[in-house]
């Protein structure tokens, strides 16, 4: 099981290699950034991958370096919406404005909406959080497309699009405000390389809510219940903007929650992707607590002393 992976040593330098899922990372020659990476035409890119997890050499023991969310530079994190039928479903019954989501189910164009920045995004035993302004807020487990400069799909992420139902709901407006804020975006730490998964539109996605050791709410789907076709997500993002760093596009959630369901300060959020992996997070009920990143930003080991140690990493 290849990763590729980027990650703190204890110097709190920098660096992007590959796990080879016994333990070991073999870095990148030349210290690249995910972002540079990304420049590389695809089969490039698997190319270097492969020859750098064949190296020889002891390779740094994964236990010995802190794994980073993996976006850097000018990546972007971009998200889409109502590309599940569930999808569609749920925002018509939270939203005043009803046809706005049924309108835009069957429309050619599908909505895309810009999510973070790199240094804003959290990844796995880091905390995300809630609205304090809101009293309706949800996970959205999503399979993200790791994109390089030229629109290719080189990977694939999960990322939890963390969402306040109650502000999007009230006016379709009020979307940035509902998508975008501290602890609303985490993404797996490994990207899975394209040439692993033999099928992006067959894997199962399932999440897991657990409050004061219970289960609070628990769904599964798959992606073969896709209403739009990735590629052609990735086709409208490209369409008029260049990434010069590539970017990763969260493809919409097939699971959402009854209204009856709402996130709380200290549940723990697991979400598991058959090929890709596995991501968890604690939640936060105070925004406030996620100040720490932007300290994170020039000394990533800042990140060490906020995390759970949910999923057994450092």
């Amino acid at each position: 099981m290849t990763r590729i992976v980027r990650f703190a040593d204890d110097t709190g330098t920098v660096h992007t290699g590959v796990s080879d899922g016994t333990g070991t990372i073999r870095t990148f020659d030349g210290a690249p950034r995910i972002a540079d990476l990304l420049r590389l035409p695809a089969a490039e890119l698997r190319t270097l991958t492969e020859a750098t997890a064949a190296s020889s050499g002891p390779g740094l023991p994964a236990g010995d370096v802190l794994l980073l969310p993996p976006l850097d530079g000018l990546m972007e994190l971009w998200a889409a919406g109502v590309t599940y039928e569930r999808s569609r479903d749920a925002r018509v019954a939270e939203s005043a404005q009803r046809s706005v989501y049924e309108r835009i189910y069957d429309a050619e164009r599908p909505e895309l909406f810009f999510k973070s920045q790199p240094w804003r995004v959290v990844t796995d035993d880091e905390p995300i959080a809630v609205r304090e302004d809101s009293g309706l807020d949800v996970p959205e487990p999503e399979l993200g497309l790791v994109l390089n400069r030229h629109g290719e799909t080189v990977g694939y992420v999960i990322v939890d699009d963390v969402s306040s139902r109650s502000i999007e709901g009230e006016n379709p407006l009020y979307l940035p405000q509902a998508k975008i804020y501290a602890g609303s975006a985490a993404v797996s730490a490994g990207i899975a390389p394209f040439w692993e998964i033999e099928d992006a539109t067959a894997l199962k996605i399932a999440l897991v809510v657990r409050r004061d050791g219970a289960v609070a709410y628990e769904a599964t789907t798959t992606t073969a219940s896709f209403h739009r076709p990735p590629q052609g997500l990735v086709d409208h993002l490209w369409h008029s903007q260049p990434f010069p760093d590539g970017a990763v596009l969260s493809t919409g959630t097939g699971i959402v929650p009854g209204l009856d369901f709402t996130l709380q300060g200290g549940d723990i959020v697991e979400i598991t992707i058959d090929g890709v992996g596995k991501l968890s997070n604690p939640v936060l009920g105070d925004q406030a607590e996620l100040d720490w990143l932007v300290d994170a930003i020039d000394r990533p080991l800042t990140r060490r002393a906020h995390r759970k140690g949910l999923s057994g990493g450092r």
